[in-house]
């Protein structure tokens, strides 16, 4: 399960003092917020805690582009939302950031990325919990007879959580029937 806004730790990392003050201002209220004034100083302050990162990527220490690299190199599990005024161009294939947001950016833009970032995180954790039920209920149907499986409550007990999370799958997945409408609403 993410975390709730509450319990959500965002980073701000900016080399411009009072961008990234001014983004943590507008955040506090509904997240915990770190605030880092270039890339160096990110990678001292980043830790598991982190949850989003709202990351520059002109930065003159470290850009964001090696920050990002770095963050994704020690394996921290984060989500990365580039937040500068540098045009996106094609070297933008090929880089593991989350989302991308052209400054200047209101607390709207910045709230909403962020919150797009925990719901995938929120879809990520029930397809993974999915699998993880489903392998072992379809295994024990394997290596089981009927009689076995029929009144023992831990195979119920797998099949009601199969059957709530395929629910949840399937409203998901309803949400992006329409894929014009799904691309809205991840923008």
């Amino acid at each position: 399960m993410p975390p709730s806004p509450e319990d959500t730790t965002v980073m701000v990392v900016d080399d411009e003092s009072d961008v990234a003050d001014a983004y943590a201002v507008q955040l506090e209220l509904d997240y915990e917020t770190r605030t880092a004034y270039g890339g160096e100083a990110a990678l001292e302050k980043i830790d598991d805690d982190v949850d989003v990162v709202l990351l520059d990527r002109r930065m003159p220490d470290l850009s964001g582009d090696e920050v990002l690299a770095e963050i994704r190199d020690r394996g921290i599990d984060c989500s990365v939302v580039m937040v500068t005024a540098v045009d996106p161009d094609f070297d933008i294939v090929e880089m593991p950031f989350d989302d991308y947001i052209c400054k200047p950016a209101d607390r709207d833009t910045l709230t909403g990325a962020i919150e797009k970032q925990l719901s995938v995180s929120e879809y990520d954790s029930q397809v993974q919990e999915y699998m993880e039920v489903s392998s072992k209920l379809e295994l024990l149907r394997a290596e089981k007879t009927a009689g076995e499986l029929e009144d023992n409550e831990d195979v119920a007990e797998l099949e009601g959580r199969v059957e709530n999370l395929e629910a949840n799958l399937d409203d998901v997945v309803a949400e992006f029937d329409d894929p014009a409408r799904a691309f809205r609403d991840l923008v």
